[in-house]
């Protein structure tokens, strides 16, 4: 029978439907987890049951060579493990054992590849309620996902990437209806595609984020790569996420989303970085970006005048604030670069306070500063980011500068007004990419300073002190406003006059 055409809106809709199951007896932040992994399987297991079918029309009659052709794939699943194995039995107890049970055998299964990654999921969880409530949600759930609309074997998907697609759009949703905690785990798509411009991966380089959330920034550097390359995936992905089920959702995501040459870490990035070299140092990298979390509080503080990788020698960040940690780290993962190659470029997204507290944070970016590494500060306009409605910049940091100078760029004005959540549209991307790549001064826009003009604002980078965006107002000519005044009045009296003339007529005096 033939598939119906695929619908990438229909299946996020199916999907975002399948949500009403846990609604109103489960918070989002909890639900959110059980969606993505059962989104996971369902993909996984359609991909397993087209290859079966396609090597059953070769070997129809010899069940042992469809086996061993189906043990030689890169990716398994064992016997009784698929969704489809799960849907048979869903009207019987013990759902949630059942789901955990083929979770654990298809991490088993595949080794490396998603070793730990269903370690932090349970959905045999009294978090769902009671035996058979959580039975009966369960039920619905794996009958949601049964739909032929989910129906995702490459077969009827073809090239087109809706599970990834619907695996964002999913992310998406969660972050912007679950509060602050959720956002720290999504940048928002146009903030990403910023970045990736900006920062102009290239064929070959190893590209990180030290907070990665579920990984949607990281894999828009690498679409960036392909977009400029003819396709090509010669890049690499690396990635540190502290929250374990955020990591399992980065490491799915890169799955879903064909990234097969990646390394995500699970860990705290400024307390354990996991992404070291063999000898015990810190990996380099030619693209570091991140969003990480605002001005965390409690970072690690306490360990870091006693860093081993001495990426605090420019000063100690304050304890309440791990901003300038995370930017100090990236910093030091930085590539040297060489004459025939670009150095190490890093963007990251920074609270506005960045740009201009003092003390502490004051010293390590006046260093910075001084060794001509700031390259860039974008300001963004509010509300861009789930879970705050502060405004947000972005600075853009160069191992290889070819000027001693910083390009401030003043886009907190340009945006399209959504109800709860402001966009940066495709034109006011462009602009701030063309202002970057001309880096030259634009008229209420953009302004090139110098060393010294920086040194005279005492280091700080406060957008406004450097880009002016004031506009005068025009000059109020008080002979025309007084002649349109008289003309209005003169008016006024032709009218009353009138009015008193039609009262007379109708017997009103």
């Amino acid at each position: 029978m033939p598939h119906s055409p695929i619908n990438q809106q229909e299946i996020n809709n199916t999907v975002w439907k399948a949500c009403d199951t846990f609604r109103g007896t489960v918070d989002p932040s909890i639900y959110k987890d059980f969606i993505l992994t059962m989104l996971f399987l369902k993909y996984i297991s359609d991909m397993h049951q087209d290859k079966v079918d396609e090597l059953s029309k070769q070997f129809g009659d010899n069940p042992a060579m469809i086996e061993a052709m189906m043990a030689s794939q890169s990716f398994k699943i064992p016997t009784g493990s698929t969704f489809w194995d799960l849907y048979e039995h869903r009207h019987e107890a013990g759902n949630g054992s059942r789901i955990d049970q083929a979770l654990h055998a298809i991490e088993e299964a595949n080794g490396t590849k998603l070793k730990n990654v269903f370690q932090g999921i349970s959905f045999n969880t009294d978090k769902l309620g009671e035996e058979k409530q959580k039975n009966d949600i369960l039920r619905h759930l794996l009958e949601d996902f049964g739909k032929e609309t989910l129906n995702l074997r490459p077969s009827r998907v073809g090239s087109l990437d809706v599970i990834g697609n619907a695996y964002e759009y999913l992310i998406k949703h969660f972050a912007a209806g679950s509060g602050k905690s959720a956002g720290e785990f999504y940048t928002p798509p146009e903030v990403s595609d910023l970045l990736s411009i900006l920062l102009e991966p290239e064929e070959g380089d190893q590209i990180c984020d030290p907070a990665c959330g579920s990984g949607s920034l990281l894999m828009k550097c690498g679409k960036q790569v392909q977009k400029n390359y003819n396709g090509s995936k010669k890049y690499a992905l690396f990635g540190q996420e502290a929250i374990g089920s955020t990591w399992s959702l980065a490491k799915m995501n890169m799955f879903l989303h064909g990234e097969d040459n990646h390394r995500i870490e699970w860990g705290d990035t400024i307390r354990n970085p996991k992404l070291q070299d063999g000898n015990g140092g810190l990996l380099h990298f030619d693209v570091v970006t991140a969003n990480p979390p605002f001005s965390l509080d409690k970072w690690g503080h306490e360990d870091a005048g006693n860093d081993p990788f001495a990426r605090f020698r420019r000063g100690i960040p304050p304890k309440t604030k791990g901003d300038y940690a995370f930017i100090s780290h990236m910093i030091e993962t930085l590539k040297p670069g060489s004459s025939s190659k670009q150095g190490g470029r890093m963007g990251v997204v920074v609270p506005h306070g960045v740009l201009f507290r003092a003390s502490s944070e004051g010293k390590i970016r006046k260093q910075l500063i001084d060794e001509n590494l700031l390259d860039t500060v974008i300001g963004l306009p509010e509300k861009l980011f789930f879970g705050t409605g502060i405004p947000a910049a972005i600075l853009i940091f160069r191992k290889r500068k070819t000027d001693d100078k910083v390009l401030f760029i003043d886009a907190s004005r340009e945006f399209q007004s959504g109800k709860n959540q402001n966009l940066l549209t495709t034109d006011n991307i462009q602009k701030i990419v063309d202002t970057y790549q001309n880096r030259q001064t634009v008229d209420k826009y953009a302004y090139l300073a110098t060393l010294e003009e920086i040194q005279e604002n005492d280091y700080n980078l406060n957008i406004p002190r450097y880009v002016d965006t004031f506009e005068e107002e025009e000059e109020i000519d008080l002979m025309v406003v007084r002649s349109e005044r008289l003309a209005l009045q003169n008016e006024l009296a032709n009218l009353e006059a009138e009015m008193a003339g039609y009262l007379k007529e109708l017997g009103y005096e």
